[in-house]
């Protein structure tokens, strides 16, 4: 499980740093002027917060390993971390419109590689959670 949760932490990482180019492919300074100052300072504060809590798993995952796998606190991280990424992949198919990657190559590819990588971090941490490892 080690490995595991070494390379989810390093995978989140790189996931946390790839935020900063998400308003420039979303072309955010065109789609957000229409919005008040309010609600568009709101959409980048959340971006912002969004990386720092990914990359804050990611490094929990990375320093901290032995203690998310040996010790109770730990595994209830662990649980909490799998129910949260369940429930992002839940959001990946309910909330998020399939228009947005059908018929689109790129968009596709990384819908599919989220949805490998929001289950794999669930099970991961499931496992932890539960001590299944």
């Amino acid at each position: 499980m080690l490995i595991h949760l070494n390379l989810i932490g390093a995978l989140l990482a790189v996931l946390s740093v790839l935020h900063a180019f998400i308003p420039g492919y979303l072309n955010w300074k065109r789609d957000l002027q229409p919005l008040s100052l309010m609600n568009r300072q709101m959409m980048q504060t959340h971006m912002i917060f969004i990386a720092i809590t990914v990359f804050g798993i990611g490094l929990l995952c990375l320093t901290s390993a032995p203690e998310l796998i040996g010790t109770p606190l730990g595994r209830k991280i662990a649980l909490g971390l799998s129910v949260f990424w369940a429930l992002r992949l839940i959001f990946q198919f309910f909330v998020y419109s399939s228009e947005l990657w059908k018929g689109k190559k790129f968009e596709t590819f990384i819908h599919v590689i989220a949805v490998g990588f929001w289950i794999y971090m669930m099970v991961v941490f499931g496992m932890v959670g539960l001590a299944l490892n």
